[in-house]
């Protein structure tokens, strides 16, 4: 198993004159240490969880393009982009820039969006759940026909482009994986099926995760799809340095459901030691997960 490193908040102690030093310096950390992905979140408020709006927020693909500068191997996400945040022509051009500058690096995570008051403070439209559903396929639609061969119009009933240009392409082959964040059965994992090579699902429990991957089987089952060339990670909130080995202990039982990446948010007051540990004292042992 693989470790992921989520940055998540930014309100370290003097953020004021040290935010972009604390940012760099963990994603360098995560990146020597080993880590195969350091990922941010697509806000533009940050959530109520950590303090919500007063505290500080960077947009996650400026944030990107800036780490691509100072970093050579890991690979870089947002997670997940909002479906709400970007027109969808507008998106595929920007992972593909952070594709090509950060030497083939981009991962493109995508979700629906959810955060409804970030929207109303900056004006923008926040559909209905069912319709940001809706948007988030044609989304995945369009990101892949950009990726593609195919530079003719695209019409749906949401979006309409008259044509899918994409110059340069990305340079990862075919494309950036992309990456549906969420475990919605109906939906979510469906989408996963039919469009995405990666998916990532909160880690709740053992018990949890073997039910939502069998709902993902047989939605591959129906679209055709191989169930197994598909990616499975997970998020969780626990700090692995507060019982290692009890930790790495849950892992394996994921691992052995077939999760290969486990990503997980800095806790603490200093990001940096703490990606430094984990990646010292625990990646070793869940490297040997499933092997």
């Amino acid at each position: 198993m693989e470790l992921g490193v989520h940055y998540a908040n930014f309100s370290y102690p003097s953020w004021e004159t040290r935010l972009t030093d604390h940012l760099v310096a963990t994603a360098q950390a995560a990146e020597a240490g080993g880590a195969e992905l350091f990922t941010v979140m697509d806000h533009w408020f940050q959530m109520e969880n950590l303090g919500g709006p007063p505290e500080p927020m960077l947009e996650a693909y400026a944030t990107l393009a800036h780490l691509a500068a100072v970093t050579d191997r890991i690979r870089l996400s947002a997670l997940v982009t909002g479906g709400t945040y970007r027109h969808p022509g507008l998106l595929a051009k920007t992972v593909t820039t952070l594709d090509r500058l950060s030497g083939g690096r981009a991962l493109l995570g995508l979700g629906a969006g959810w955060y409804e008051r970030e929207h109303l403070g900056l004006g923008v439209p926040f559909p209905a759940m069912a319709e940001r559903f809706e948007r988030l396929e044609e989304i995945l639609q369009i990101c892949l026909q950009m990726w593609s061969d195919e530079d003719g119009p695209y019409d749906g009933r949401h979006f309409q482009l008259a044509e899918t240009v994409c110059v340069p392409p990305p340079l990862a082959e075919p494309h950036p994986p992309v990456m549906i964040g969420g475990a919605g059965e109906r939906k979510t994992l469906r989408m996963v099926a039919d469009y995405a090579q990666w998916c990532n699902i909160f880690g709740e429990s053992p018990e949890v995760m073997e039910h939502k991957l069998s709902v993902l089987r047989g939605h591959c089952e129906t679209a055709g799809t191989d169930y197994d060339a598909i990616r499975k990670t997970m998020i969780t909130a626990v700090d692995p340095l507060e019982d290692p080995d009890g930790f790495v202990a849950l892992m394996g039982e994921y691992a052995a459901l077939g999760i290969t990446l486990v990503t997980l948010t800095p806790h603490g007051n200093d990001p940096v030691v703490w990606t430094e540990r984990v990646c010292a004292e625990v990646l070793p042992a869940l490297q040997e997960l499933g092997a």
